[in-house]
């Protein structure tokens, strides 16, 4: 473990959040002298402290231990790269359109990867109203049925929730244009399929 490195970034973080020596160490239970020691590198937070810590500077406590963030470059914001992830404790739905580090449930998890569509998964989409209308023909069970319907365009995402005893469908306006339209089965991961408003 490097002291210094931890110190630093530890000074830094809590300069970002315009915290005081002494306001971190009031939310920690521990002496401004025990901070002022972290952050010239003369020791390190006793492990208990760890996890309060990490939470208090809003920082991932592993990055925390390393003495580095190591920061992506700028997103560019280019949608079309977007990860979609979901957590398999609770279901909750995440995207990111860059490299990141993402956990749920007290674990980290990674970015789905997009699979063609399946035979048994295809996705029905047709033209009803200026709305895309999406229908899958696949069952809705509580232990397999798709949890969302997305579509993905050059600057937009739209995400509908699904939930099991529901029907597998949805409707998207088709103003969006062209984009890629995805499907996330509990079983089977998620699936893709491109779309253009003039093939329908």
């Amino acid at each position: 473990m490097d002291c210094i490195k931890i110190g630093r970034l530890i000074y830094d973080l809590r300069k970002e959040k315009g915290m005081t020596q002494k306001a971190l160490a009031d939310c920690l239970n521990v002496s401004d002298k025990a901070v002022s020691k972290w952050e010239r590198g003369l020791g390190c937070p006793d492990i208990s402290i760890w996890p309060n810590l990490a939470d208090i500077l809003g920082a991932d406590i592993k990055k925390l231990l390393e003495g580095e963030l190591y920061p992506n470059e700028p997103d560019r914001g280019n949608i079309k790269r977007i990860n979609f992830y979901v957590c398999k404790e609770c279901g909750n739905i995440m995207t990111s359109t860059s490299k990141c580090s993402l956990s749920c449930c007290g674990r980290k998890i990674t970015p789905l990867q997009n699979h063609h569509i399946r035979a048994d998964h295809h996705m029905n989409i047709g033209l009803d109203d200026d709305y895309y209308y999406v229908t899958l023909d696949h069952e809705m069970a509580k232990d397999h049925y798709i949890a969302f319907i997305a579509f993905v365009t050059d600057a937009s995402v739209w995400i509908n929730r699904l939930y099991p005893e529901q029907s597998a469908e949805t409707r998207i306006p088709a103003s969006y244009g062209r984009g890629t339209m995805f499907a996330y089965c509990t079983k089977h991961g998620l699936l893709a399929q491109t779309v253009k408003k003039k093939d329908l």
